[in-house]
């Protein structure tokens, strides 16, 4: 990140650094967030939810990313109402349930429960360990996802990815340790062996259209990389939008930033194009 608004949010990152116990993680990164509207209070299937933008149209179901262990509706209300404006639907965000209190497949189970609870399919999508989680969600309930949102989904555990360690000194937000860490804490100690832990690996051909972004300097960037070509492989249709020079969640600043507005801007054409 070169540009002077990319070093400010840099700077804002350090000042926030996401260490520590499961609550000061989360502590630490809704401080770190951006600030957004409150949204609404709804319920899908006994699961408390945020709901964004307007009260009708076909719902986006936005999964919240966070490692699994920190991450809320609020974190994420800034890129939730700027999606759902633009793409003019409303955007439900559950508060799924996080670890390690709730380890796997609790905040699956969640996701699950809200979708199933809507009274027609829905566009899923979700942000980083989110992505993972929608992933799941869509491969377990095809009939109830139209199209499939994922923004720097972390995918793989086995090894594949060849940019887990060379990006974690250039990630502002995300580095393989603490990646590596917040995964024992959901899947256990060996994420590596978890089936679930690396969906890549998963028979993909029940997925919707995909969209996929990842920026360059991410330490997830192979993992959409490796989701894309698996993809091809698979029949499924899908599009992805690869970003220069940012870290990890840069779509969470779409008020400061122009290359997360632009993110969302291409999210939002993808999930209002006709089927």
């Amino acid at each position: 990140m070169t540009d002077a608004r990319w070093a400010a949010l840099d700077a804002h990152i350090a000042a926030h650094p996401v260490r520590g116990t499961p609550e000061e993680m989360r502590a630490a990164f809704a401080a770190l967030a951006p600030r957004g509207p409150a949204g609404r209070s709804v319920t899908l299937g006994d699961v408390p939810c945020r709901r964004f933008g307007p009260d009708s149209g076909a719902p986006i179901l936005w999964v919240h990313g966070g490692g699994l262990v920190f991450g809320s509706p609020e974190t994420h209300a800034a890129m939730a109402d700027a999606l759902a404006h633009l793409a003019q639907r409303p955007v439900i965000v559950p508060a799924c349930r996080l670890a390690p209190e709730h380890p796997w497949p609790a905040p699956l189970q969640d996701v699950l429960s809200a979708l199933d609870a809507l009274d027609r399919p829905a566009d899923l999508g979700g942000d980083s360990a989110g992505g993972l989680v929608a992933l799941h969600a869509a491969l377990q309930r095809p009939g109830k996802v139209r199209r499939l949102m994922l923004l720097s989904p972390n995918t793989d555990r086995t090894g594949a990815s060849t940019t887990r360690m060379p990006n974690s000194a250039r990630d502002a937000m995300n580095d393989d340790a603490q990646d590596l860490a917040l995964a024992q804490l959901a899947f256990g100690d060996d994420p590596a062996s978890h089936p679930d832990a690396s969906p890549l690996h998963s028979d993909l051909t029940p997925l919707p259209p995909v969209f996929l972004s990842a920026a360059t300097h991410e330490v997830l960037l192979d993992d959409t990389l490796l989701l894309t070509a698996a993809l091809a492989r698979a029949g499924v249709p899908a599009t992805t939008d690869i970003r220069p020079g940012l870290c990890h969640l840069w779509m969470l600043w779409p008020a400061a930033h122009p290359e997360a507005r632009r993110t969302l801007e291409t999210l939002a054409a993808f999930a209002t194009a006709a089927p």
